[in-house]
């Protein structure tokens, strides 16, 4: 019996364990579409960018090992879906994007701008920001058309482009019609190992003795380590007392109570978390590619009172140069882990007693500039952490004050999923995230936190989770524009605000009325929330509620790594030395091995 290509296609996606699709309709993957529907859930989004981003978020937050994809038409299609590929690209995330294209006959194949209607290239488009983008003229086999797919997971992960003509996905084949190429390799980016970087083989034993001698280590979790790798550590963590800490991207992979977890360090990190790795003796930073907000600015200061070992499955993060690496590994973080796990032995209760201090001494939530009348977001996501249930989903935004300010002080429970995307740190990041951890968590809850400045850039897709009623619990930081443009602004230009509120020129809804349009219940949060008749009650609620939060616009930051104008440009201060500083007392007391 014959079927179109796209018929093959779509059984071939389902068998590879692909049970959703995040789709915006057009002319040019009509087949693809129409077959997908047979064998996926297919969920249409307003705009491209959030079906991309959905799709990342669904993986990201999978419990069952089902995936989503995303499909989006030729031309326009591709170029708004590109922000969702650059930032899976940069988290090392998994996402698949099937594109259309005009059909063969009708490609300009680069003498022409363009033949087809909405004709572009888009493999040239989506290469640079994929680990493989391919346009498949003819037909492939299921065995290299899957391969090509599961690029997506091979190696360091990343975003997979696969671009289908109309012609391609419509043709009419039976099984033996169907090519029987074989797979060819795909081989991504990575570079050979050159000398000086160990491999996971050769570099066990030298870690372990680096352990053995350090008087304090810091273990640095970041996203790259499996929840099922950091529980393997987490227990001979709290049998020797040894001292760990998470990026923002690993934040979920030890729980807040856990007696040997110190936090997240980070240039706008919590400053107890800062103050210790900086003085720890050995950093073992594992599943983190060390990047200059982790390490901060000022990389030459990174890891000063000690050796500093990294292991990442990409030659080229161990390589690049920054921050100093003592003992670079590549290899996968997982399997290498929990080896490692399984030989740990040591006991460092002193330097942890010592981290309990700092922890006790330093506040997590420090003064700031909150008008009355308003209210605080430090108060409100520290109160709300201890709301929230251990198997709620959490999505705090990508950029901005509001994602500052949840990577500060919102205390992760065990069992919870927390997903961002920092690497493009991109506004509008937060809604459609939300949406794609909702469709892969039904039962469970999702907590969305965004700026009102960054759910603008998205807030089409209100209608996505209005007309599914997914269960989202949506916090919006009201402060009438962008708060991270305005503390730049204040911070570096005297206040001369341009084009970052509601004074400036920056258009914004009426909340309320917005979200009503939708059918969407609205509570508004400001002090004394917490006693309110309905904040309670719409939380634990099922169905989608937006919390609109009444913020301050001169509301402050702080602790944050600052920064200074130079003749030269920009100078930052080291990790440890965070706004405002500490007073000498407290600092003699926090600070005794820097």
């Amino acid at each position: 019996m014959q079927k179109k290509y796209s018929d093959w296609v779509s059984g071939w996606l389902a068998e590879a364990g692909y049970t959703h699709c995040f789709f915006v309709a057009g002319g040019n993957i009509m087949h693809l579409l129409e077959s997908l529907s047979h064998h996926l859930t297919c969920i249409p989004t307003v705009h491209e960018v959030a079906a991309g981003i959905a799709a990342e978020y669904f993986n990201a937050t999978s419990a069952d090992g089902s995936k989503a994809l995303a499909l989006v038409t030729a031309g326009p299609g591709l170029t708004n879906i590109v922000t969702a590929l650059a930032g899976a690209y940069l988290e090392s995330r998994e996402l698949l994007v099937l594109g259309g294209q005009v059909k063969t006959a009708d490609l300009s194949h680069g003498h022409l701008r363009q033949r087809g209607i909405q004709e572009i290239d888009g493999v040239a488009i989506a290469r640079p920001v994929t680990v493989a983008a391919e346009r498949l003229d003819s037909q492939v086999s299921r065995e290299a058309f899957l391969a090509l797919c599961s690029a997506t997971e091979r190696g360091r992960p990343g975003p997979v482009f696969i671009e289908l003509p109309l012609d391609v996905q419509g043709r009419l084949m039976s099984a033996e019609e169907l090519p029987t190429t074989a797979a060819s390799a795909i081989t991504g980016k990575d570079l050979p190992i050159p000398p000086g970087v160990r491999s996971a083989a050769n570099s066990l034993d030298q870690v372990l003795a680096l352990l053995g001698d350090a008087q304090r280590p810091a273990v640095l979790i970041g996203g790259g380590v499996s929840r099922e790798a950091a529980a393997a550590l987490t227990d001979v963590a709290e049998r020797y007392s040894l001292p760990l800490f998470t990026t923002w991207n690993g934040l979920d992979r030890v729980p807040a109570d856990h007696p040997c977890y110190f936090g997240r360090p980070n240039t706008w990190g919590q400053r107890y978390a800062n103050l210790l790795l900086q003085q720890a003796d050995l950093v073992i930073a594992l599943g983190t590619r060390l990047g200059l907000q982790q390490t901060g600015f000022n990389w030459q200061e990174f890891g000063r009172g000690g050796k500093v070992v990294q292991v990442d499955i990409d030659v080229a993060e161990l390589t690049k140069g920054h921050p100093r690496v003592d003992l670079p590994i590549c290899a996968d973080v997982n399997p290498w882990l929990k080896s490692l796990a399984g030989k740990i032995e040591g006991q460092w209760s002193d330097w942890h007693s010592y981290c309990r201090q700092v922890q006790a001494t330093v506040p997590l939530v420090e003064e700031n500039t909150t008008h009355e009348g308003y209210q605080s977001p430090f108060k409100l996501v520290e109160h709300v952490s201890t709301l929230l249930r251990n198997d709620d989903v959490i999505v705090p935004c990508s950029s901005g004050g509001a994602f500052t300010v949840m990577m500060q002080v919102f205390a992760q429970k065990a069992g919870q999923r927390v997903v961002t995307n920092k690497g493009l740190a991109s506004m509008g990041y937060g809604l459609s995230g939300a949406i794609g951890a909702a469709f892969a968590n039904p039962e469970r809850r999702v907590i969305l936190v965004e700026g009102d400045g960054g759910f603008a850039q998205n807030l089409q897709e209100i209608g996505t989770v209005g007309i599914n009623r997914l269960n989202v619990k949506i916090f919006i930081f009201d402060d009438s524009g962008y708060a991270s443009i305005r503390s730049t602004q204040r911070s570096y230009f005297g206040g001369r605000y341009v084009g970052c509120d509601l004074e400036t020129g920056l258009g914004l809804p009426n909340w309320a009325a917005l979200f009503a349009a939708y059918g969407i219940p609205v509570v508004r949060v400001e002090p004394g929330f917490a006693e309110s008749a309905d904040f309670g009650p719409q939380l634990e609620s099922t169905g989608p509620v937006a919390f609109i939060v009444k913020m301050d616009p001169e509301q402050t930051y702080f602790p944050k790594i600052t920064s200074r104008v130079t003749a030269t440009g920009m100078a930052s201060n080291p990790l440890h030395q965070m706004t405002p500083e500490l007073d000498e007392a407290v600092l003699a007391q926090v600070g005794r091995f820097l």
